[in-house]
């Protein structure tokens, strides 16, 4: 059966959240927005690419910081609402340098960080 990217259930707004994970350490490292475009697009090309709802524009995921996200298997959840995206990550993650975004933890009431931004190998 061949996978046609409408049978999604977008929102409002024609998005649905995607959420990458590592694929060798099962690490979740981020959560962002796909549209049906940037759905086909990934799946066309392997390189992950969201939606960027601040820019109204896509987003391959590390086009400019080199930190790219290589698709190597792409999972719908049973409501087909959410994805799931596992991914060879190159680099960190996050935009602030850490290698997963969920980097906080809320722990008997306060914030714990719970890993440091990755420094530059020289």
């Amino acid at each position: 059966m061949n996978f046609d990217p409408q049978t999604l259930r977008y929102d409002e707004k024609g998005l649905i959240p995607a959420i990458a994970q590592d694929h060798a350490s099962g690490q979740v490292l981020m959560m962002a927005w796909m549209n049906q475009d940037a759905v086909a697009q990934t799946l066309a090309t392997g390189r992950v690419t969201y939606w960027s709802r601040s820019r109204q524009a896509f987003w391959v995921k590390g086009e400019t910081s080199g930190h790219v996200q290589k698709l190597v298997d792409f999972r719908l959840d049973c409501d087909r609402d959410c994805l799931l995206l596992l991914v060879e990550q190159s680099g960190p993650a996050c935009h602030t340098r850490r290698q997963s975004c969920f980097y906080t933890a809320v722990r008997e009431g306060d914030e714990v960080e719970l890993m440091a931004p990755l420094t530059d190998q020289a």
